[in-house]
């Protein structure tokens, strides 16, 4: 009998400590410079992120940060569902989205990390690259449909403009309908693709086709001044003037992008709700510092968090 009792104790005991186990939280291990998380990122900028990506991990070799690249509103949900707690978008969240994370006990935090430029491409045949911000409205809300209808383009014999983006919930087709269309319907006749790259295969080989993409896909890694862009497509000159001219009209260089004087400009955030002392904390801490942020002008942006020295050079 006392052995019967002995053994339903044990067993007992050992049900308690078992539940026990599965009950307890489990806890983090990784630090800012190690151990295993995950982030998302809006693809417009997967050239920035795999850039910052290899030059974090090279200076942390213990850390495996995994980034899964999904469209705008994707990201922004996920980090409401709290299956993401850091995320890189072309917006900030909203004040109800903030509200919404602090409710479950998490606190947002918001680093803005670079001045973003959205590129118009077209073809290398194409000679007409001046484009006003007006006629740029026209097209995207089929008040345009021709090249020969741009302003300054009336001899083109190009024919029907045909406008690409990269994906259907692009944050660039968000930008093009909250910042240029402005309230007006976009066109039924934009495309989307895929990807940023289609977006650069397709205008590469198609002589009537308007690409709009994101400034680091475009811009040229092996010039240090970033004052030209890949060599297979053309990046068009954009005005404010309704008559637009090489003295009004401005390219998405980083220096352009920070006077503003280029027209098509946003912010990049990186978006955070893990706790401090994280691994996702140390890659934004280095992503805002002096080498992250040296990487962000490499890739053509702007550096929202280093100064930025602008030079003009006057002919004697």
């Amino acid at each position: 009998m006392k052995n019967r009792i002995f053994i339903l104790s044990s067993i007992l005991i050992f049900t308690l400590l078992l539940n026990s186990c599965y009950n307890r939280p489990v806890t983090r291990t990784d630090t800012e410079s190690s151990g295993t998380a995950k982030f998302g990122a809006d693809e417009s900028f997967a050239p920035i992120v795999e850039e910052e990506l290899a030059a974090f991990t090279g200076l942390n070799p213990e850390a495996n940060l995994i980034v899964e690249y999904m469209s705008e509103p994707q990201l922004v949900k996920a980090m409401m569902d709290d299956s993401l707690q850091l995320i890189m978008a072309a917006r900030d969240l909203t004040d109800q989205q903030k509200e919404f994370i602090r409710q479950r006990k998490q606190t947002p935090r918001s680093q803005r990390i670079a001045i973003d430029g959205i590129a118009l491409i077209i073809n290398r045949q194409n000679r007409d690259s001046l484009i006003s911000t007006a006629d740029l409205k026209k097209i995207m809300t089929d008040k345009i449909t021709q090249w020969n209808e741009v302003t300054n383009a009336e001899k083109s014999k190009l024919g029907e403009i045909k406008v690409v983006f990269d994906n259907p919930n692009s944050s660039t087709l968000r930008y093009i309908n909250d910042s240029i269309a402005r309230g007006d319907k976009l066109s039924g006749r934009l495309s989307a693709l895929k990807t940023n790259t289609e977006v650069l295969d397709y205008v590469a080989r198609t002589p009537n086709a308007l690409g709009i993409i994101g400034v680091n896909w475009v811009s040229n890694p092996s010039d240090s001044l970033k004052l030209t862009f890949r060599q297979t497509i053309r990046v068009m000159w954009v005005s404010r003037s309704a008559n637009p001219t090489l003295d009004n009209s401005f390219q998405p260089i980083p220096a352009y992008l920070r006077t503003g004087d280029y027209a098509l400009v946003r912010d990049l955030f990186l978006i955070i709700t893990d706790p401090r002392g994280g691994l996702p904390s140390g890659f934004v801490k280095f992503f805002a510092g002096d080498a992250g942020q040296r990487i962000v002008y490499k890739a053509g942006l702007v550096p929202a968090t280093a100064p930025t020295r602008l030079i003009s050079i006057q002919e004697m």
